[in-house]
């Protein structure tokens, strides 16, 4: 049970030509071995691949790496189905190419795995916050997972997780096959996979340093237009991620202690989709009049960002005005 198994690093990358070197160097400055190291480019339309080339160029130490630049954008699920495609271990790391592992990341993960037996399938850590300075602000703790025993549990509390500071194991990603395509994070399912399989944990070191200033940073609303931009977003992933998190729990045999609120989000989301593709005002109210399942408050506030977002313009005026520069 103590043989050091195979782990792979899969490092994605996309549009992120001035903090991808960072990355890369903290994926081959791991401590652990055996490692293979995926570094694969997103079609990215900036300089991004060329300062993959660099950071690798004359590379000799134990890392077996593996590159690959894919033709056209797939997005962040499809990304990382090619990437386990490509990858051999047994534990699969994920990192972003705007974040950076520290050199123990693997190797205290692993012997948190191993010292567990094998059993859990999801192991997550804590995190350094970072600002796009490369300053670091502190400790990010996520949710402690083993505290999770099934799908009721994950329901009933939602866990707060990051993905950029997980590993899974390559049995639990067979078990329920491929991310679906049009997912933008995997953390969420990941996570129930696991806790609905062999249990996850949470080791209270951080060992990523998470980039706040880069593509994953949540930017400031000083517009309606930046709430509906963000909120359709979230939407279309939504719209993806849910129907997957209903045939996973099922897959399980645990759909009965997720269906109800999950079914619940989903009618919410219907109603956003719906809200915003009908055509004029009163085909909107009658998405509003229609959406039951969802809280009348809720479907108020959209429906004035829908149908009337002029009248917000004070609302955003006064906090464009407010906020520093």
């Amino acid at each position: 049970m103590t043989e050091r198994p195979l782990a792979t690093l899969l490092l994605l990358a996309y549009q992120q030509q001035a903090t991808i070197a960072a990355a890369i160097e903290g994926a081959l400055q791991q401590t652990y071995s055996p490692l293979e190291i995926v570094i694969s480019d997103d079609a990215s339309s900036d300089t991004t691949w060329a300062a993959i080339e660099r950071a690798v160029a004359g590379y000799a130490g134990p890392h077996r790496l593996i590159l690959n630049r894919n033709p056209v954008n797939l997005g962040i699920g499809a990304h990382l189905n090619r990437m386990v495609e490509l990858s051999h271990g047994e534990l699969l790391f994920v990192a972003a190419g705007d974040d950076v592992s520290l050199p123990q990341r693997c190797t205290y993960v692993v012997d948190a795995w191993l010292a567990a037996e094998r059993r859990p399938d999801l192991i997550a850590s804590a995190l350094l916050d970072l600002d796009d300075q490369g300053r670091t602000h502190g400790v990010i703790v996520p949710a402690d997972l083993s505290t999770y025993r099934d799908a009721a549990d994950w329901a009933a509390r939602p866990p707060h997780v990051i993905g950029a500071a997980q590993a899974w194991t390559r049995r639990v990603f067979d078990r329920f096959g491929p991310l679906p395509a049009g997912s933008v994070a995997e953390d969420r399912l990941m996570v129930l996979r696991a806790i609905v399989s062999g249990g996850a944990l949470t080791l209270p070191e951080p060992l990523v340093q998470y980039r706040r200033g880069g593509i994953s940073r949540r930017r400031r609303n000083l517009h309606a237009r930046d709430v509906v931009e963000r909120l359709l977003k979230n939407n279309r992933h939504a719209l993806v991620e849910l129907p997957q998190l209903l045939a996973d729990a099922q897959r399980a045999g645990q759909l009965p202690a997720v269906d109800h609120a999950l079914r619940r989000e989903l009618a919410r989301e219907y109603f956003v989709r719906d809200l915003f593709a009908a055509s004029h005002f009163l085909a909107r109210w009658r998405v509003v009049r229609a959406a039951r399942r969802v809280p009348l408050r809720w479907r108020l506030r959209l429906f004035v960002y829908a149908a009337c977002p002029a009248v917000l313009a004070p609302f955003f005026a006064l906090k464009r005005w407010s906020a520093p520069n």
